[in-house]
């Protein structure tokens, strides 16, 4: 689990503040920090992970015509789930966002857009999680992450995205190279159904002290259905392949299934109630004490926009 790891306790998991100027043309800039217990889980190596206060992203932004380039920290590209509740269907996180991506990036992205149909995007940073490069675990300053993606829409039913990233990052004992390709399609079937998929393939070098390379996979799908204005309905069910347990710290193939259920009572205000059920092939969840092979769980979640 990503955010929600206590047991039978009411928390205050993210009170999130930005500010943004992004003008079309010329400079601006993004500011955003979170404070909260979520803040503590998704902040990058080289910040402080205990005082529940991240500074999620800030970069500037130059833009001229269909080019736009920034520079500083920001969210990663990879991944049909971000940070910010508000923007997911549901309320828990997906084994995918936990374990198969980072979270962060911070460094350089330029994303040219010809139409509002498709755009492309380059980068290089200092890789996963990380604000800066001597922070990093297992060989410092070493060499840089790339990024490579683009996002497609070619129809109204269909947008593709998909991103490749490349580089040096922390293994067990020394660094090696480490890529992930992430690529989210989503299938617009009504204006009330919508169908999504996500799937993930990343692999680490030099992962273990015997220097062996270590794999993961993983796929979600999700369906989200609109049941009225105030109403809408999200399932997900996906699995998480950890090969050689190098995300995770065990060998072992997770599953989930989650289910949503939301209303909004007031334009700034969504209600959310979930139910959600974990397994795995290995004995890695407590109960009391004991170790078993599966959880489950309910949860309650109350958003304010403004």
């Amino acid at each position: 689990r990503a955010y929600d790891t206590e047991r039978s306790s009411f928390n205050l998991h993210a009170v999130d503040l930005a500010v943004s100027s992004l003008p079309a043309s010329g400079f601006g800039g993004f500011f955003q920090v979170d404070f909260g217990e979520d803040a503590d889980v998704s902040a990058s190596t080289g910040t402080r992970n205990d005082d529940q206060v991240d500074v999620q992203e800030a970069y500037l932004q130059y833009a001229s015509g269909s080019l736009g380039i920034i520079g500083g920290k920001f969210a990663t590209s990879a991944g049909a789930e971000v940070i910010e509740s508000p923007s997911n269907t549901n309320f828990s996180r997906s084994l995918l966002f936990r374990w198969a991506i980072p979270f962060t990036h911070t460094g350089l992205r330029a994303t040219v857009t010809p139409n509002d149909k498709f755009k492309v995007f380059a980068g290089v940073n200092n890789g996963w999680d990380v604000l800066r490069e001597s922070a990093a675990a297992n060989g410092g300053a070493d060499g840089k992450t790339a990024e490579l993606g683009f996002s497609a829409t070619p129809i109204k039913l269909l947008t593709l995205a998909a991103s490749y990233h490349n580089g040096p990052e922390a293994g067990t004992v020394e660094r090696g190279d480490r890529s992930l390709l992430d690529v989210v399609a989503t299938f617009n079937v009504t204006d009330a159904l919508s169908l999504v998929v996500n799937v993930d393939r990343g692999e680490q070098d030099k992962a273990t002290a015997a220097s062996t390379k270590a794999k993961w996979d993983g796929t979600a799908v999700y369906v989200n259905f609109k049941l009225s204005d105030e109403w809408r309905l999200s399932a997900r069910t996906e699995s998480f392949n950890d090969k050689d347990g190098f995300r995770t710290g065990t060998v072992q193939k997770l599953k989930e299934t989650t289910l949503t259920l939301a209303n909004t009572p007031a334009k700034n205000v969504e209600l959310r109630g979930e139910v959600r059920r974990d397994t795995s092939n290995q004995e890695v969840f407590t109960d009391g004490g004991a170790l078993k092979k599966n959880q489950s769980s309910l949860a309650l979640e109350a958003i304010y926009k403004f």
